[in-house]
This record gives C-alpha cells, structure tokens and sequence, in this order.
C-alpha cells in the first residue's frame, strides 16, 4: 500500500472574554467551542484544576479519548478480520499527567481497560493477543511518547 497524507482540519474558538480579555489570570473563562464543517459543536475548557469548567471538555480528555477510539476501532477490526465475534465492548481509560514546578507538563502513562463480550469465549487467548497489535497500527498511540497499556477484561 502506497503512503497517503491525510488533513484533519478543525477550528477553536475562545469564548472566554468576560469583558477585560486576559487582564489577569482570574479575569477570563478557559471556554472555548471545537468545530468542524458538518460536525457538531463541541464545548471545551481547561482542567478544573487550571480554572477550567467541569461541565466542558478538556484537551487531557480529549488526549485520552482519542487513545482509547483508537485502540477500539482497531481492535474491533481486527478481531472481524479474524473471525473473533465481539458482542460488546466498553473502555473505561485513564491517564496520569505530570505537572511541574513551572506549570508545564506531560502524560506519564494511560491505561486502557476494554471490557470486552465474546460470542465464543473460548477464543479470549487470540482476541486478547490482538491487543498488541491494535496497539501497533493505532496512529494515536504510535504518536505519543508515553506508554499507553491495556488490561483487558472478557465476558
């Protein structure tokens, strides 16, 4: 297969200024809106932790969110590749972002843990090998320099 460039195009806007724009760090809202063109508007924020809205999204969610779609749009290709039947699949993923001193920071880690229901149960070694191959060809996971695990669970 022949290498394809691919353009993900989407837009932030901030909708934060409470009237004095950024005249101190109290002084403004962290919102902001996430579109793209025919796709709904997604409404965003910093981390509680940094002044952020809880009620909204924020971009560690997203980083995490993203690693683990990834992870299952693969894995469940995969396993309909080799004829492994999955009836049901869950993720509740989480990940641990180290801040410094300086207010800067990194992702250390992000653990997925898949609940996975298989029609034939009896088949759990194979599905749970494809994992690591998930893993491989996830364009997310190859693209963050941290490690992302999976501790799979079957039905």
């Amino acid at each position: 297969m022949s290498e394809k460039n691919h353009t993900y195009q989407v837009n932030v806007i901030w909708t934060g200024n409470t009237g004095t724009g950024t005249a101190s760090p109290a002084a403004y809202s962290r919102s902001h809106e996430i579109s793209a063109e025919g796709k709904p508007t997604i409404v965003g924020s910093s981390d509680p932790a940094f002044r952020g809205d809880p009620a909204r999204w924020n971009p560690e969610e997203f980083l995490v969110v993203a690693l683990s779609q990834c992870h299952m749009l693969w894995y469940l290709g995969l396993c309909a590749k080799h004829g492994i039947v999955v009836t049901a699949y869950e993720d509740a993923a989480s990940g641990i972002m180290q801040e410094h001193r300086d207010g800067s920071g990194e992702f250390t880690e992000v653990v997925l843990h898949p609940r996975i229901t298989l029609a034939d149960i009896s088949r759990r070694e194979e599905a749970d090998a494809l994992h690591e191959e998930a893993h491989h060809m996830c364009f997310i996971a190859r693209s963050v320099n941290f490690p992302v695990a999976v501790e799979a669970d079957y039905q």
